[in-house]
């Protein structure tokens, strides 16, 4: 019985050669230099995509449409081929995704809404609602209200008054229906672009190369412990 014991503590330190071989410590010395290299290329590609939504932006008050469009195409493709990890608060908790989170294109959103309020408002000799010209008595009741409130021809408000204002006509029901109808949703002007977990770039291999590090730290840790366990229950 002594000799069998013998036989397993003698095969139990062969096993345990390997790991005395390159040492654990070893092994957590390359992780946290590496963990810290992973994370400041994923905050590199955190800010680049902040710069190009910043872009996106900025051709959205510009107006410019072929360069929205550009910028926009620009984030998208960058996002979808790059890790690009973000914070996003909804109802006021934070939470951690992948990707740019939702914005929106407001100001093309308004220009669009505005170009749908001329369009009504150009159809003010066509007008046959038996309460008069309704367009021209919403304008006149909205505008100064515009002026005294600062606001700007393309702002909530001034398309918050039209619509309220027209709401205000039983027999101009048709025509109210007709001009929301052309007023666009803003979820048409909604962008939120993902981004994968893992993708081949360096910011991806350095993520793997921690993942795998950590696992075989993991792995050896476990097992040197089983093994000295063993190695303690033999020597009783």
């Amino acid at each position: 019985m002594g000799e069998m014991g013998g036989k397993a503590r003698n095969t139990i330190r062969k096993a345990l050669k390997p790991f005395k071989a390159v040492r654990t410590w070893q092994l957590v010395l390359i992780l946290v230099p590496l963990i810290f290299f992973t994370v400041t290329l994923l905050r590199f590609n955190h800010l680049r995509m902040v710069e190009l939504r910043t872009a996106v932006l900025e051709a959205d008050v510009a107006g410019d449409e072929a360069e929205l469009e550009r910028t926009l195409t620009e984030l998208r493709d960058f996002v979808v081929s790059h890790i690009v990890v973000n914070i996003a608060e909804s109802n006021g908790v934070q939470s951690i995704i992948f990707g740019t989170g939702p914005f929106y294109l407001e100001q093309q959103y308004l220009r669009a809404a505005n170009a749908a309020i001329e369009e009504a408002e150009s159809n003010l000799a066509d007008d046959t609602n038996p309460n008069g010209n309704i367009y021209a008595a919403v304008a006149a009741i909205c505008q100064p209200q515009a002026i005294a409130n600062g606001w700007a021809w393309y702002s909530q408000g001034y398309l918050d008054c039209w619509t309220l204002e027209l709401s205000k006509y039983p027999a101009s029901d048709n025509l109210n229906t007709e001009l929301t109808a052309d007023i666009p949703s803003t979820e048409l002007y909604r962008r939120n672009y993902a981004s994968p977990i893992w993708a081949p770039t360096a910011a991806g291999f350095a993520a793997l190369a921690c993942i795998i590090l950590a696992l075989i730290i993991a792995v050896r840790a476990l097992i040197w412990c089983i093994l000295n366990l063993a190695l303690l229950f033999l020597k009783k």
